[in-house]
């Protein structure tokens, strides 16, 4: 579904919304508190329906000849930020989703020292967020019926590009929820790389797909022993798109994208495997980030790299304590089959490390240990270069997607010590382990590239329903990742020696 969003100096149909219609009106709650009350809104019937204002809160006026009022809770004037404004987009999609064309007038009343382009691009945003949802698999379906957007505010070119731009990342996340969203039976990785070929033809990126025989000849071993117990083909696919003008450096994606997680013959209990078609949200939302930067166009080349396999225990799956060899020699003794993701990501760093990009960046649904130790809805970051670490979270608190710092810590690197191998895939105890996978993935970075990791276990995926996202697939990282090449600068020398 595509919505059409554009800028107006005045509410459609001289400021009165007919059938079919409905504006959002912003409402601070100390200016409700103080009776200042815009003329549209009847403050009295606010009142008697509990509302209060707060960030995210909607509530739906009467009117006349079908038109609709959403009066927008956007918080306290003092506390309002961009990401309050994509909150209320998004809170006013879902109130007004029976209607088919909608106005918000938020624009003009935004705070001094908030960018009201900003402001205009998580509104675009919000809406597209807020709107969607994933029927494909219903036999009665429900869409919202939402088909284009008018933002009441003055304003020039700068402030429609924005809103452009915020229809583009938008759209960009919703292909990355479509994907997460899709059961691990029909996503599997030769219908990814399909659908990555399709988005490359109408995206204007190059994809190369390669089938087993070619992820045979490139040797990658942690890739071809997760792969082993299953029916499904691996691929393996490598993403380039190039800038316009002049490249001001070459990042380089990866992504973790296991179609479904069985555990292998570590076999996951039916609870666990329940949302395991969501562990290849790290893959999704790399490919979404492609879909996007035609339109987007950053002043950077971007390579990406996005192994895919499921993970299943057939008859002859990777056995515990088989040796895996992966691109770059390494070997890995596997104690746990359920530590597959950093596996197959030690084939994809490699290769990225081969390309010799100026940053690497790659995000997975790792652990479980990461969301026991920041819950559900912020990402681990982690890294080998404090720079670029930073950058990275500049770039997610930009776009509203949080984001905290774990350290990589020396003295649990001999946790992965094997007598038999380099390396073993789990450390020596059940502690630690996001930050045990971290100090893993990092040993397949080539020295001097700064790199980062997203553990992105968490916030991949909505248990519940909220103001931006259905239960289900969020597409979170899609955002943080197009900010994070926008504003992209080499970062200044290279990490320190590995010790």
């Amino acid at each position: 579904m595509s919505i059409a969003i554009e800028l107006s100096p005045t509410l459609p149909s001289s400021g009165v919304p007919g059938a079919g219609h409905a504006v959002g009106i912003g409402v601070f709650s100390d200016r409700l508190e103080a009776g200042e009350v815009a003329d549209r809104l009847d403050g009295a019937f606010l009142e008697s329906q509990g509302f209060t204002g707060k960030p995210g809160q909607t509530c739906v006026l009467p009117g006349s000849d079908g038109q609709v009022v959403v009066a927008l809770g956007l918080g306290a004037e003092a506390d309002a930020s961009v990401a309050t404004y994509r909150r209320a987009a998004a809170a006013l999609a879902r109130a007004a989703d029976k209607q088919t064309h909608l106005a918000i007038d938020v624009l003009d009343s935004v705070p001094a020292g908030i960018e009201r382009p900003a402001v205009a691009q998580a509104v675009a945003e919000g809406v597209l967020l807020g709107a969607y949802r994933y029927t494909a698999l219903k036999s009665d379906p429900e869409p919202s019926h939402i088909e284009s957007l008018t933002v009441v505010a003055t304003g020039g070119k700068r402030v429609q590009a924005s809103l452009d731009r915020g229809r583009t990342v938008g759209e960009a996340v919703r292909i990355a929820r479509d994907l997460v969203n899709q059961p691990g039976g029909m996503l599997t990785p030769v219908a990814f790389a399909a659908r990555a070929e399709e988005l490359a033809d109408l995206r204007g990126f190059r994809v190369e797909v390669l089938d087993r025989e070619d992820i045979e000849a490139e040797k990658l071993g942690g890739l071809l022993g997760v792969n082993r117990g299953s029916d499904e083909e691996p691929r393996f696919l490598k993403l380039s798109w190039q800038p316009a003008g002049k490249a001001r450096g070459t990042v380089a994606l990866v992504g973790k994208g296991i179609t479904f997680d069985s555990g292998g013959l570590s076999l996951k209990p039916t609870d666990g495997m329940v949302g395991m078609k969501g562990d290849m949200a790290g893959a999704a939302a790399v490919l979404a980030t492609f879909s996007a930067l035609d339109a987007v166009q950053p002043k950077v080349r971007v390579l990406g790299f996005l192994p895919l396999t499921d993970n299943m225990p057939g008859g002859d799956a990777t056995r515990v304590g088989d040796v895996l060899r992966i691109r770059n020699g390494t070997t890995v003794e596997v104690l746990n089959t359920d530590a597959e993701g950093r596996l197959v990501l030690a084939d994809a760093l490699s290769l990225a490390s081969e390309a010799e990009p100026d940053a690497i960046i790659d995000l997975a649904t790792l652990t479980g240990a990461c969301m026991v130790a920041l819950g559900t809805k912020i990402a681990g970051v982690m890294g080998n270069h404090d720079g670029f670490v930073d950058q990275v979270r500049a770039a997610a608190d930009a776009e509203g997607e949080p984001v905290w710092p774990l350290p990589l810590p020396d003295d649990m690197r001999k946790q992965l010590d094997s007598e038999v191998a380099d390396l073993k895939n789990i450390g020596t105890n059940r502690y630690g382990g996001a930050l045990v996978a971290g100090l893993f993935l990092e040993r397949f970075v080539a020295e001097g590239i700064p790199w980062a990791h997203l553990d992105i276990a968490g916030p991949a995926d909505a248990g519940d329903d909220d103001t931006e996202a259905r239960k289900g697939g969020t597409g979170f990282g899609v955002r943080t990742l197009l900010r994070l090449l926008s504003d992209f600068r080499k970062p200044a020398g290279g990490k320190a020696p590995r010790p």
